[in-house]
């Protein structure tokens, strides 16, 4: 460098962007027993049983309840998780996804 020059740095910005999220919710039905709602969210999404017990009320009075935020691979996922849980129980629990 000479004296008396100065040296500009181009301005980079950079924008990280997140992947966008999903809503993983459990659906109600009439055969899946409590036992294995609660078995479940504490095994697979790792929720502590208290926690487990009050989203499996919620289920079953609402219809359905948000069990997890995840980014798109990890919620479809998930959902392939339930069925291949839920399936050879002989439960038909569903679960389902949606933009958070």
């Amino acid at each position: 460098m000479h004296a008396g020059t100065t040296t500009v740095e181009p301005e980079v910005t950079e924008r990280t962007e997140l992947a966008p999220q999903w809503k993983v919710l459990l659906l109600d039905d009439d055969h899946t027993t409590f036992e294995f709602v609660i078995w479940l969210l504490m095994s697979l999404f790792r929720k502590p049983r208290l926690e487990a017990i009050e989203l499996t009320y919620e289920i079953h009075q609402s219809g359905a309840a948000l069990v997890a935020v995840a980014n798109l691979e990890r919620a479809e996922l998930y959902v392939e998780q339930v069925h291949s849980l839920a399936r050879p129980r002989g439960f038909p629990l569903t679960a389902e996804i949606e933009p958070a």
